[in-house]
């Protein structure tokens, strides 16, 4: 994908505009059959799927930015490219564009986590093509709900809003509940990022109320990890936003993110650091954060580090205090952060 050439290039929002997205979400005509190269079977789809939950693992433990993640690459390089140009029947097609469109987004997320937001992007992309190649709008809604979130983090929330609405909206009943309640906590975040704390509770409200939904529907295994726990530790962010720390801690209070889900356990703690710190509770804020740099330092994840800064901003109207400044420079000891 020729990811040098765009390593120094700006982050251009412009081409995650609605109407350009929007498009690559609706069903298009299902994977065509191939006829050349090697028969494509059953296995060789389960074997991508595996390598999928495999570098999920990996992701969730030891982030993006780790060398066990970035596997995720070689398998679409020496194991999905083979396979796409080999024999397969429609269904077999089409099953195999949608699991190479998730290594494909799960190596966007990678990316997203290490800093590497054109590599991300580049992704990102390919996955949505191959979504709609695979006529799979499901999981063109989860891919575009994904880059919604990188928009956001990139400090674009107006057009993280458009993204996540649009994913919801172009997949339609295509989807099941939890996928679109994943787009709907997107939604939320960015809501938050712009201060719209109506339109943010409206979308966290229908990201509940679809979750409710789910228990009744089968969801992709994409997806399995998405539940109560995540959308509660993404609602404490939401308020931490709004400045509303106290209605973080109660969401925060739902808060059991599965085992091996180490980076979404340090970023939790990270946010109600930040919270405790809004609400003027010093000390509870820095007690949280010391267990959200002790289980951080261990995940190679720049967007880890910058949720870590955000501890270091909470702090500054304690600046001068002996407490904040043996803190500040224990930080930088275990993750090798300026932390200025």
């Amino acid at each position: 994908m020729h990811r040098r050439s765009f390593a120094k290039g700006a982050f251009a929002v412009a081409a995650c505009a609605a109407p350009a997205t929007r498009s690559l979400v609706r069903p298009a005509a299902a994977a065509s059959v191939a006829e050349g190269g090697r028969h494509v079977g059953a296995q060789d789809l389960d074997e991508l799927w595996s390598a999928a939950e495999q570098a999920r693992q990996w992701d969730a433990r030891y982030g993006g930015g780790d060398g066990r993640t970035a596997q995720v690459v070689d398998v679409l390089a020496t194991r999905a490219a083979p396979l796409l140009a080999g024999r397969y029947t429609e269904e077999i097609g089409a099953g195999l564009y949608a699991a190479t469109a998730e290594l494909n987004r799960l190596a966007g997320w990678a990316a997203f986590d290490a800093g590497r937001h054109d590599v991300a992007r580049l992704h990102f992309d390919q996955a949505l093509s191959l979504a709609r190649a695979g006529g799979d709008p499901e999981l063109g809604c989860y891919v575009l709900a994904t880059m919604a979130l990188q928009t956001m983090r990139r400090g674009y929330p107006s057009q993280a809003i458009e993204m996540a609405q649009g994913a919801v909206e172009r997949a339609g009943r295509d989807a099941t509940p939890k996928v679109r309640a994943f787009a709907r906590l997107i939604e939320a975040r960015a809501h938050a990022r712009t201060g719209d704390e109506r339109s943010a509770s409206r979308a966290l409200s229908d990201c509940e109320q679809l979750l409710d939904d789910a228990r009744e529907r089968e969801a992709p295994t994409y997806i399995d990890y998405f539940g109560a726990a995540r959308m509660a530790s993404d609602a404490v962010e939401v308020y931490r936003d709004l400045g509303k720390p106290h209605i973080a801690a109660g969401w925060d209070a739902q808060c059991a993110m599965p085992a091996g889900h180490t980076r979404a356990v340090g970023l939790r703690l990270s946010v109600t650091a930040t919270a405790h710190l809004q609400a003027g509770e010093l000390e509870q804020g820095l007690a949280v954060g010391r267990r959200a740099v002790d289980i951080l330092a261990g995940v190679a994840s720049t967007r880890a580090r910058a949720y870590v800064e955000d501890i270091h901003t909470a702090l500054a109207p304690w600046a001068r205090e002996p407490r904040v400044r043996d803190w500040r420079i224990r930080t930088r000891r275990q993750l090798g952060d300026p932390g200025s």
